[in-house]
Formats: C-alpha cells, sequence, structure tokens
C-alpha cells in the first residue's frame, strides 16, 4: 500500500508540473501577444464591414479587387450603383468583391448600408471632437510622422511623393489628419505605414471631397462628407473609402479593409488600420494606450521551448515508476 501511494503521489505530481507548464505557456503567450484594445472602436460594426460605401452613387470600371462589403444609401435617392451586380435592397455577390457583398440600399442584415450610413455620421463627428492637433503643410511628402492629430489645409495636392507614419512600435498607433477641405493626391504617391501593429488607425477626415490620383498606394480610412474618386489603378489595401453624401468613383483600384498585401514591418496588421481610438457611452473619443509590438522572431523561439519543456513533463509523467 505505501508503494503504491507513492507512485500515485509522484504521478500526480508529474501532472501537476506538466499542467503548470502548459499553464504558463498559455499566459506568456497572451502576454506577449499584441491585443486589439477591448473598446469601443470608432467605426461601428456595420460601418467596418464596408470597404466602399457611397452617399449616393457608386460607380466602378472594371475590373476591380474588393476585399469587403460594397455599399450606398441615400435617404431620398436611387441608391444607384454601376459596374457591379447589384438589385435594389438585397446583398448581391459581384466576383469582384471577396469577403462580402454588393449592397444597393440595404436596410436589414448585418451589416447593412443604411445603419452604415447612420454609423459614419457619427464616427465623422467623433473625429472632429479630437480638434485640430498639430499643423503640417498642405503637401505632405516627405514627412515622417509619429501618431498623434493633424491639421492638413487644401492645396494643389497634398501628396506628391511618399509620406511614412512610423508607429514607433505601438500596436496602438493613431494617425487622425483632419482635411477642412479637400484631399488630393499626385500621380503614383504613396503612404507607408511602418512599427506599428493590429491595432492601429489611420483616418483622414474629409470636409469635402477626396481625389486619390492614378497608382497611388494609399493606406487608412477616408471619411469624406462628399464624393470620393479613385482614379486608375489607385489602391488602398488597408483601409476604406467611405462617403457621406457624395459618390464613390471606383476604376480599376484595389482596395481591403483587411489589410491585404500590407508591408511586413507594419506589424500583421488585420483591422484595416480602424482602432487606436476609444469611444465612451458619453461620446468622447480617447486615443488607446500604448501597446508594445513584440519581435516575433523572439517570442516564437520563446514559445518554442516553453512548449517542448511541457511536452517532456508530460511524458515523463505517464512513464511507469520504478519500484
Amino acid at each position: 500500500m505505501k508503494i503504491a501511494m507513492k507512485r500515485l503521489r509522484k504521478v500526480g505530481a508529474h501532472t501537476r508540473t506538466a499542467s503548470m507548464t502548459l499553464v504558463g505557456v498559455s499566459v506568456i503567450g497572451l502576454c506577449l501577444t499584441p491585443s486589439l484594445a477591448s473598446a469601443t472602436p470608432l467605426l461601428g460594426t456595420d460601418l467596418a464591414g464596408f470597404t466602399v460605401l457611397g452617399g449616393s452613387t457608386v460607380t466602378n470600371v472594371p475590373t476591380s479587387t474588393i476585399v469587403g462589403n460594397v455599399g450606398v444609401w441615400s435617404s431620398g435617392g436611387a441608391n444607384a450603383i454601376t459596374g457591379f451586380d447589384s438589385s435594389p435592397g438585397i446583398a448581391v455577390s459581384d466576383p469582384q468583391v471577396t469577403r462580402g457583398t454588393v449592397q444597393a440600399g440595404t436596410m436589414t442584415g448585418s451589416p447593412n448600408a443604411m445603419a452604415a450610413q447612420e454609423q459614419l455620421t457619427t464616427a465623422i463627428t467623433n473625429l472632429g471632437s479630437l480638434g485640430p492637433g498639430t499643423p503640417e503643410p498642405a503637401d505632405l511628402t516627405g514627412l515622417t510622422l509619429l501618431p498623434g492629430v493633424y491639421t492638413v489645409p487644401a492645396g494643389t495636392t497634398n501628396l506628391s511623393g511618399t509620406l511614412t507614419l512610423d508607429g514607433n512600435g505601438n500596436a496602438n498607433a493613431a494617425w487622425i489628419f483632419q482635411m477642412p477641405s479637400t484631399l488630393i493626391t499626385s500621380p503614383g504617391s504613396a503612404v507607408m505605414a511602418i512599427n506599428t501593429g493590429a491595432g492601429a488607425g489611420v483616418y483622414w477626415n474629409v470636409g469635402s471631397s477626396a481625389t486619390i490620383d492614378r497608382g497611388t498606394r494609399f493606406v487608412g480610412n477616408i471619411l469624406a462628407l462628399g464624393s470620393i474618386s479613385m482614379n486608375t489603378g489607385a489602391t488602398d489595401f488597408c483601409g476604406r473609402t467611405l462617403a457621406e453624401a457624395g459618390a464613390v468613383t471606383l476604376q480599376q483600384n484595389s482596395l481591403s479593409r483587411t489589410c491585404t498585401g500590407i508591408a511586413a514591418d507594419s506589424g500583421a496588421l488585420s483591422s484595416g488600420f480602424s482602432g487606436g481610438l476609444d469611444v465612451s457611452s458619453t461620446d468622447e473619443v480617447g486615443i488607446l494606450p500604448y501597446q508594445s509590438v513584440p519581435e516575433p522572431g523572439t517570442l516564437s523561439l520563446l514559445l518554442i521551448g516553453l512548449i517542448a519543456v511541457a511536452i517532456a513533463a508530460r511524458t515523463r509523467s505517464a512513464k511507469p515508476d520504478r519500484i
């Protein structure tokens, strides 16, 4: 009996060791993985589901490649969509659209275009409440900007070359561009995001209309009071084109709200640059706290080592003890 009890105690100890090691792996993994903040996002659930949303019409010159929903809602308009397969009030599939449907005036389901437009109005108001922030020149070319709020005046172009957004290692980095008038890019210009992660946000709050010229490589969410024109070949692989009152015009564009093809050093973004901000129950907007981006190589090696220890402990516990 004493021998049997001794064996049971040793097996129990091995089992506890293995269990504790596995718990340790899980806890460390959770601590080191950049988490999306459990906050109310600036873009509502319905709005975040749309990559393209028009306030009057959506027109497209095929072939475009859209990841996410395409929709239009106007309370007094025809809710017309051309260049995509569509049907009034119904979500329709189209070969140019993946992970979403084409929605001309939908009012039911989730997401739907009517609810998305209501949430767009709220989002624009909330962005405006952040104030003007730091003034910048009309042309942002050549600048490297850390997270923050910036005001960019109207100009012949707001981007004629490359703008770099440097998150400085913050997975929750947020850039808010207050554009009192227009947003205009030159052909072949680019916006690059580096050193950030899945909780980041980029918002272009446009007071009138936006024109993203041909071949521009853009990122971020364009929230425009008027119209948005994406000229031939312009791309936004991490963001959305959202027009409150005007039309969205597409010409053989590639757009995605899932950050497809984004630069590797931006930290595996997946939220379509819709993070970084917290909207409270009183509609007050705050910037999320700093969340560091772990080094993928270091994290992987640590987890592999801990998992190996856990497996070894479980193997030892399964072996019979010698008497």
